[in-house]
C-alpha cells in the first residue's frame, strides 16, 4: 500500500486531473481549491486504518457567482474513473451514493456549512457577533482553517480562513476562564476521592482535567482544538508540547490518589505559568492547599481574566459558563450549529 498522505493525494489530483479539467473546459474560471472539511487528512492526521471510509481522492473547490452547480456537474461527467488506482467516485458516510468527491461551493456558502456563521457574516457583509464565536467549535473551525489551499484564484477562502483564525481576545479570555473555572470546581475532589479509597473515581476526575487542560492549552496559544479523537496529538504538537505531554502522561500513569494529585497540581502550575508567558495574567502559585485537606485547589485565576474583559457584551456573560464545546461534549450537540446556539443563549 503507497504511503502517500491524503493531503499529497488530493494535492497532486488537484495539479494533474482537476485543474487541467476545469482550464480545458472552463478557461479563465477563477476559483480555490484546497483540501478542507472533515477527514484525518485535513490535520495532516491520516494513516493507513484511515482508508477504510471518507479517505482518498477528495477536494474542495470554491467559485463564485452561481458557478457551483456547472463546475460540479463537469467534474460528474468528464473526470475518469479512476486515478492511480484510486477510485474517482465513491460514497460516504454522510451521503451513501457513489459520486466525485471534490465538494464545490462558494467559499462563503463552504465555510458556513462548516462553522455554523450566516455566510453574509463571513463574507464580510457583516460582522460576527458574539453568538457567533460562542457557538463555533474548534473542530468546526479547523474544517475552514486548517487544511491546505492549493490555489486561491478568488482570495475568498483566505480572508473567511482570516477572519476565524482566532477568537476576538475577551472571548478568548472569557473562554480561558471557564476553563480554569472548571478545574476550580473539582481540582480538590482528585484527592478527597482517593482519601475514601476511591481510586479509580479519582484517576476518572484527574483525566477530565488532563482535557480541560489540554483544551486551555490550545487557546493560551490561540490554536483551535480538534475533537477528542485527536485533542492530545494536537497539544503535543504545540510550542513546548513534548513538555506537556509528558506533565499529562504523569497524571494519567499514576497509580495512586497522592501521586496522581501531585502530577496534577504540577501540570496545572505549567499551563498557568504558560498563561503568564503568553501575556496573560496569572498566578504564582496557581494552586493551594483545600481548606485543612490534604487536597489541592486553585486560586482565583477565572476572577483574574474577568478583570481584563472590556466589551460590555462579554462581561455580561455568565462567568465560568463558556463556548458551546465548553459546555457539552455530547457529539449529536457540537455537530448541529442550531443546539449549539441554544447552548450559548442564541
Amino acid at each position: 500500500m503507497s504511503s502517500t498522505s491524503g493531503l499529497e493525494l488530493s494535492a497532486a489530483y488537484h495539479r494533474e486531473v482537476v485543474a487541467p479539467l476545469l482550464e480545458s473546459r472552463l478557461p479563465g474560471l477563477p476559483y480555490a481549491a484546497a483540501r478542507l472539511g472533515s477527514g484525518s487528512d485535513v490535520l495532516g492526521f491520516d494513516d493507513a486504518q484511515s482508508r477504510d471510509h471518507d479517505w482518498g481522492l477528495r477536494l474542495t473547490l470554491l467559485v463564485e457567482d452561481g458557478a457551483a452547480e456547472e463546475v460540479d456537474a463537469l467534474l460528474e461527467r468528464e473526470l475518469p474513473a479512476q486515478w492511480r488506482g484510486h477510485p474517482v467516485r465513491f460514497a460516504t458516510t454522510w451521503e451513501p451514493v457513489v459520486r466525485q468527491r471534490a465538494e464545490v461551493a462558494s467559499a462563503a456558502d463552504f465555510a458556513a456549512s462548516r462553522v455554523g456563521i450566516a455566510p453574509q457574516r463571513l463574507d464580510g457583509a457583516a460582522p460576527l457577533d458574539l453568538v457567533d464565536w460562542l457557538q463555533l467549535t474548534g473542530q468546526a473551525a479547523l474544517e475552514v482553517t486548517a487544511g491546505p489551499v492549493f490555489d486561491d484564484g478568488t482570495g475568498a477562502i483566505t480572508a473567511i480562513r482570516e477572519r476565524l483564525r482566532t477568537y476576538p481576545e475577551d472571548v478568548r479570555r472569557y473562554a480561558i476562564g471557564a476553563d480554569w473555572t472548571r478545574i476550580g470546581q473539582e481540582l480538590a475532589d482528585v484527592g478527597r476521592a482517593g482519601l475514601r479509597g476511591d481510586e479509580d473515581g479519582s484517576a476518572v476526575i484527574a483525566a477530565r482535567h488532563v482535557r480541560t487542560l489540554l483544551h486551555l492549552a490550545h487557546l493560551l496559544h490561540r490554536r483551535w482544538s480538534p475533537y477528542g479523537k485527536w485533542l492530545a496529538r494536537s497539544a503535543a504538537a504545540l510550542p513546548d508540547g513534548d513538555a506537556l505531554r509528558r506533565s499529562v502522561l504523569a497524571v494519567l500513569r499514576a497509580q495512586d490518589w497522592r501521586t496522581r494529585q501531585g502530577a496534577l497540581a504540577a501540570l496545572v502550575e505549567q499551563v498557568a505559568a504558560l498563561q503568564g508567558h503568553v501575556g496573560l495574567p496569572t498566578l504564582d502559585p496557581a494552586t493551594e492547599p483545600f481548606f485543612d485537606r490534604p487536597h489541592v485547589g486553585l486560586r482565583g485565576l477565572p476572577e483574574l481574566l474577568a478583570e481584563e474583559i472590556t466589551d460590555p457584551a462579554v462581561r455580561a456573560l455568565r462567568p465560568g459558563i463558556g463556548t458551546a464545546e465548553q459546555i457539552s461534549d455530547h457529539v449529536s450537540v457540537l455537530v448541529d450549529p442550531v443546539l449549539r446556539r441554544r447552548l450559548v443563549g442564541g
